[in-house]
């Protein structure tokens, strides 16, 4: 792994970060049945008052030299659903037969987020909650397959772009031309009414970071945003829950180098707060 570590990665005082999800997919635990995590839901519920059911995420496994895969893990049980437990700050832990996540999420606009050190200590310490009780319950163990992190930024119109055709100064790639390719005459297009583009990047033989960029509205008040979501996936050469911060480390400053490299500067620096020191 060689991505700098988290500490010499680029720093902002006012991220538009919205929400952050780590997660750890495993081995199927076929023990783990419906009755099990109303227990589970017992060891939280101080902190994490209410919870909801949803459907199971399927699982997605990243392959190098070859494309990502859906792989099902057969079984005679019927599925399990994937229960929240919600905060009321707005956190969740999500669990299933197969996968264990924690968000963390800003539902208030004067909330901060806390930070990726801060993140992932949750992280690790709701996941050695959830070892414990299969422990305490002879359920089984923890088998990682596979390690995940996710950050979601929102861009509010209004701030570091006003229409469309300003998309270039937040994502430099992206930069709308106004003439034609030979340079004599206005385009005949103007400017897109929405982008909604998906890449991936493969940076090791171990991890690969996912990008979606794409426009969206607030579901309060309607405020068109930008929405960038950078995904990284993978594990470790050694499959160990031991060296799983390791990769957590890796992953996060390979999506805030991603990020920094994605974003336009002048954004960074006049809107962002980019630490310069």
């Amino acid at each position: 792994m060689t991505v700098a570590r988290s500490q010499n990665s680029p720093k902002y005082d006012d991220p538009p970060v919205i929400e952050v999800v780590c997660g750890v997919l495993f081995k199927s635990i076929q023990g783990l049945l419906a009755p099990h995590l109303g227990l589970l839901w017992e060891k939280f519920r101080p902190d994490y008052s209410e919870c909801q059911e949803v459907a199971p995420l399927v699982p997605v496994i990243e392959k190098f030299n070859e494309s990502p895969e859906i792989e099902l893990q057969l079984s005679d049980k019927p599925p399990l659903p994937r229960i929240w437990f919600l905060r009321s700050d707005g956190s969740i832990v999500q669990v299933q037969r197969d996968r264990f996540l924690y968000n963390w999420r800003k539902i208030q606009p004067e909330v901060d987020y806390p930070h990726y050190p801060e993140v992932i200590d949750r992280f690790q310490k709701h996941l050695s909650t959830f070892r414990a009780f299969l422990s305490e319950y002879n359920l089984g163990v923890v088998e990682p397959l596979q390690y995940e992190m996710t950050y979601v930024n929102h861009i509010p119109q209004g701030l570091a772009w006003a229409t469309m055709g300003d998309i270039g100064k937040v994502f430099p790639d992206f930069s709308w031309q106004t003439e034609s390719p030979s340079g004599n005459t206005p385009r005949f297009l103007s400017p897109p009414e929405s982008v909604n583009w998906q890449t991936s990047f493969a940076v090791s033989d171990m991890s690969r970071l996912h990008v979606h960029i794409q426009t969206a509205q607030l579901r309060q008040g309607g405020l068109p945003v930008l929405r960038l979501e950078l995904t990284a996936r993978g594990i470790g050469a050694n499959a160990s829950l031991d060296t799983m911060r390791e990769w957590f480390d890796f992953a996060h400053g390979l999506i805030v180098h991603g990020f920094a490299d994605l974003t336009g500067y002048q954004v960074q620096r006049d809107i962002w707060k980019l630490r310069e020191d």
